[in-house]
């Protein structure tokens, strides 16, 4: 039996994915290339203990992607499982409770039953080892009912920029009916949902320019445009008083949501009070208009992700610097394409420079948003698993991150996905204090057997 099986070697997965945790596979760092490669062969080999077959690690232009497959009829309908095994950077590294890479166990308000802090808990290295362990289980019990096939990339964190290639490359191994991945989360322990939209992504840099040089700001205060107080802004002109986005243009192809989506919102658990208790602010804010779930799902959103310049080191210098910088990123929703949203920004935000101000707009990477059917035998599965295992129906909400390879693999390999997470939104992804409840962990060990059996069966019928 399969949860037999889960229940005998539980401790056992928890421990092999704390081995992973220490491994620092942050794919922004050159200086860490070596590591990332070091958990990208640790993860080929516990797939081929798992049982997988075929497992190869696979080059590409940048970070390598890990393969491995379980062809065990084909006939049978085949399940591809996509997971990533790069983390974001751990910094600021002094607002971490214990060290990012040194995984610890500790119980909090929300999991009493202890959860593992360390970079990559949640996101994705937890969340995709359920899917290694949950492989593991139906394998070794004989109740694997469908083939399967994983596809586990090093560079999700820097936008996935050589798996389209790759896809493309491999598209005749990469064939099957359905597309699983968990990189998303649900609302509460007690509250399941699936995901059934992502936003979209156009992440730009900009850098303003003023003098040639740094300059005193005795001498040349009041005689030169400072960078900047230019670039703050510029900024701060990007939205209105109302929170809306002042790009000419910006919401011209928006998709408005349904009525019903909308309804359906608003139905699902939700507490403002514990929103702001747990950010520890006093109120939300936004696009006037919409609720704060709203905001944070079907409506696209800009904001500034990091801002430098001048000196910022001990003490006082006293210098207009000669450059500034700022990284934004915009999250888009259906029908807004990121190039397009990409060249509106970079043409509107040239146009507001100031006299004595040139700019230069670099963009980085991007993706396109996605929704996924509800009223599919892939849903379905997805369905009726969480509520077998949490005891209620699960909820469909769209999410407010980003995962651009969903449109790309129904775009290229003409696939739909199902987007099975189990992480929460106060995990603290991308954050100091990463960490990922075990309670979430086993629950999708447990969870992804009968998406698999309730799959191999719908797809009979």
């Amino acid at each position: 039996m399969v949860n037999t099986y889960i229940q005998e070697n539980k401790d056992r997965f928890l421990k092999e994915l704390l081995e992973l945790l220490k491994i620092p596979s942050v794919s922004a760092d050159s200086t860490l290339a070596g590591e990332v490669r070091r958990m990208a062969d640790a993860l080929a080999e516990k797939l081929k203990e798992a049982g997988a077959e075929n497992v190869q690690v696979l080059p590409t232009k940048g970070h390598p992607m890990v393969y491995g497959d379980k062809i065990i009829d084909p006939k049978l309908p085949t399940v591809l499982v996509y997971g990533h095994y790069d983390v974001q950077p751990p910094d600021p590294l002094e607002l971490w409770d214990s060290p990012p890479f040194e995984p610890v166990i500790k119980t909090t308000d929300i999991h009493p039953e202890g959860a593992i802090f360390a970079r990559g808990a949640c996101d994705d290295k937890g969340q995709m080892y359920m899917q290694v362990k949950a492989f593991e289980a139906m394998n070794k019990s004989g109740e694997l009912p469908c083939n399967v096939k994983f596809i586990i990339e090093g560079e999700e964190e820097v936008g996935s920029e050589n798996l389209e290639d790759f896809v493309i490359k491999y598209q005749d191994k990469l064939t099957a009916d359905v597309i699983l991945v968990s990189d998303t989360g649900i609302m509460s322990n007690d509250v399941p949902t699936i995901t059934t939209g992502l936003r979209g992504l156009s992440y730009v840099e900009v850098e303003v320019t003023g003098p040639n040089r740094d300059l005193h700001s005795g001498l040349y205060g009041g005689g030169v445009a400072n960078p900047i107080n230019a670039l703050a802004k510029m900024i701060a002109s990007l939205h209105d008083e109302n929170g809306h986005i002042t790009i000419p243009g910006f919401y011209d192809k928006v998709q408005e949501a349904p009525e019903k989506e909308r309804q359906l919102i608003a139905s699902a658990p939700y507490s403002e009070e514990a929103y702001c208790k747990a950010l520890n602010i006093k109120e939300t804010f936004g696009e006037k208009g919409y609720s704060t779930l709203e905001r944070t799902s079907i409506r696209p959103t800009l904001d500034v992700n990091g801002i430098w310049g001048g000196y910022i080191g001990e003490g006082a210098k006293t210098v207009i610097a000669s450059k500034a910088h700022a990284k934004i990123s915009m999250r888009l929703v259906p029908n807004q394409d990121p190039d397009e949203i990409t060249a509106l920004f970079k043409k509107h935000f040239e146009s507001i420079a100031p006299a004595g101000i040139t700019v230069v707009v670099k963009p980085h990477h991007g993706g396109e948003p996605a929704v996924t059917p509800v009223d599919s035998i892939e849903y379905e599965a997805a369905s009726k698993a969480m509520e077998k295992t949490f005891g209620k129906k699960p909820i469909p909400l769209r999410s407010g991150g980003s995962i651009p390879i969903v449109a790309m693999f129904e775009r290229v390999l003409g696939i739909k996905t199902v987007l099975l997470g189990f992480g929460l939104d106060s995990d603290a992804i991308h954050s100091p204090n990463e960490h990922y409840g075990l309670f979430n962990f086993y629950k999708g060990i447990e969870t992804i057997p009968i998406f698999f059996r309730n799959y191999a069966e719908l797809k009979k019928n």
